[in-house]
């Protein structure tokens, strides 16, 4: 890996916790984190994109506040929403597989972020119920409608507005 493979990997896990911080506060923060998560892939591609997610969430682990609220540590990623952070990195593989089975055209990329989104909302979904309900059940529908159906439609919009960013920056920098 080049010195500068390195430098846009690390300026990626920077930008997704920035992003991270810039949040609505709700029972499961709104923030800006899943646009930075389709722009670091979008970017650096499925490999680098992917290191770079993984680098922001040991960042966190380790007890940076890079997570929502300034918050960080291993106990937020064992917390109910957990599972939405550790869902990025299947987010990311996702991506990572799609371009490498389909290649980087526009329709490619953008099913990979979809599908990669698809199954964090789905890993999350789980460890929320598992993990809420040590404290109080909660049903899958109700987790749902809490976690996942109030954020379909912003996160759509992220993943248009990280398209829009890709395109705009891959015109004036040259990442590759």
């Amino acid at each position: 890996m080049k010195t500068k493979d390195m430098a846009y990997i690390a300026l990626m896990a920077v930008l997704i916790s920035v992003c991270s911080w810039l949040s609505i506060p709700a029972a499961i923060p709104f923030t800006m984190q899943t646009y930075a998560i389709f722009t670091a892939l979008l970017l650096l591609g499925g490999r680098r994109g992917s290191i770079a997610v993984l680098l922001y969430i040991l960042m966190g682990a380790v007890g940076l506040p890079v997570f929502a609220g300034f918050t960080g540590g291993v106990g937020k990623l064992m917390g109910p929403t957990g599972g939405y952070i550790i869902g990025f990195v299947f987010t990311a593989l996702c991506y990572w597989l799609g371009e490498r089975l389909f290649g980087k055209r526009f329709g490619a990329r953008l099913a990979g972020m979809i599908v990669g989104l698809i199954v964090c909302y789905a890993f999350g979904t789980v460890w929320f119920v598992q993990v809420y309900s040590a404290t109080k059940p909660i049903s899958y529908a109700s987790a749902l409608a809490v976690c996942v159906f109030p954020f379909i439609i912003p996160d759509i919009a992220k993943m248009l507005l990280a398209l829009f960013t890709d395109e705009i920056l891959k015109k004036h920098i040259e990442i590759e």
